[in-house]
């Protein structure tokens, strides 16, 4: 029974001068970052590298036709190094590059899981959710298929992921709150999926206690209060990210993924709009075993009891970014049954992980009640 996995060596820079010179950052390195990004932290301390900005390729998240111009661009041939200094976006996009050996997406998937790479890569997240940093997985709008879906092989684990908090000051409250909720919603899944074990659960427990009490220290104290926790938000991504790494996400990536993929709602915000409603639908079909134990638990952090603990988290999280309808995103009542078709057709990697088995008439109830 395998425990838990962890691919990258996990480093720590107080800034990013302090990275870039322990890393020696510049020739030989392809760096994938964003303008806002480079231009404040790193055009000074590059120089000799090819860099590529994601968002000159496309504003939405990373589409199959943006990587395969990406790919087109990379002179991998001259990189020693791929670096990725930026969101799960960058850093999934950073992956796929790293190990296509010149190949398209469609190419690169019909190669999984036995892809390589020859260069060298490095993880540095900007915002505190996806966890990319430690997984081998990433995230793909693939146009053709009308939806978000998951690739992922050991040559996208990171030789190195670095955590450096002030990439994390300047971040807007959207992105905070989408990103660390993205966090969230995978400790939880990792919980709760038929994979975890008890180091997942150590990791996918305390990211839970992390971040729901430091939403709670941001609600009371607001942005400065959100500062002074950005180290706590980042390293409960990681952890959130190394427990899923193992555990797996679930139906709420699952489902989140027809919202994100079709109306172009970020990713979190996503997961966000289908949270709850994933659990209510579990709490429906078994309400005791570890489902029980994680409503005790965040009923405890939230001080409330445990039949309200779903009211009273939402409360919280909406405080930050309040939640909508399905309908408020202009998703339509006839997408639903499609929607929840799709789901059962192209994301059976991640509904394998269910805290219980849902079909297709379960995911349907689902839409339909957060519609």
């Amino acid at each position: 029974m395998k425990l838990i996995e962890v691919g990258p060596t996990l480093y720590s820079n107080a800034t990013v001068k302090e990275f870039a010179e322990e890393f020696h950052v510049g020739e030989g390195d392809l760096i994938f970052s964003v303008k806002v990004i480079y231009d404040t932290y790193l055009k000074d301390i590059t120089a000799g590298a090819q860099v590529l900005l994601v968002d000159s390729y496309g504003t939405s998240e990373p589409t199959d036709d943006m990587i395969n111009a990406m790919i087109k661009d990379a002179d991998l041939d001259s990189a020693k190094r791929v670096v990725a200094v930026g969101g799960g976006a960058v850093m999934d996009v950073a992956k796929v590059v790293a190990c296509s050996g010149g190949m398209s997406v469609d190419e690169i998937f019909d190669h999984l899981p036995n892809l390589s790479r020859s260069v060298d890569l490095v993880l540095v997240p900007t915002t505190c959710g996806t966890g990319s940093e430690v997984t081998m997985l990433a995230s793909i709008n693939r146009t053709k298929l009308g939806t978000k879906v998951g690739m992922g092989c050991p040559a996208m684990y990171g030789d190195s992921a670095v955590l450096i908090p002030e990439l994390l000051h300047g971040l807007p409250n959207y992105v905070f709150a989408t990103s660390s909720i993205d966090a969230l919603c995978h400790s939880v899944e990792s919980i709760l999926s038929p994979n975890s074990t008890p180091i997942v659960k150590m990791f996918g427990y305390e990211a839970v206690r992390m971040i729901l009490s430091g939403y709670r220290k941001v609600a009371a104290g607001g942005l400065e209060a959100r500062n002074a926790l950005m180290g706590d938000f980042l390293l409960a991504s990681t952890y959130a990210g190394i427990a899923f790494g193992t555990g797996g996400c679930a139906a709420v990536h699952a489902l989140s993924y027809q919202l994100g993929g079709n109306y172009h709602v970020a990713h979190g915000e996503s997961n966000y709009a289908m949270f709850t409603g994933v659990l209510r639908k579990y709490m429906e079909i078994k309400s005791d075993g570890e489902i029980a134990t994680l409503n005790a638990f965040i009923a405890g952090i939230l001080e409330c009891d445990v039949a309200d603990v779903y009211d009273q988290m939402e409360a919280l999280i909406n405080q930050l970014l309040p939640k909508k309808a399905l309908h408020e995103y202009g998703v339509t009542r006839e997408e639903l049954p499609v929607w929840a078709h799709r789901v059962i057709e192209t994301q059976t990697r991640l509904m394998r992980n269910n805290f219980v088995p849902l079909d297709e008439a379960a995911v349907l109830d689902i839409f339909e009640k957060l519609y």
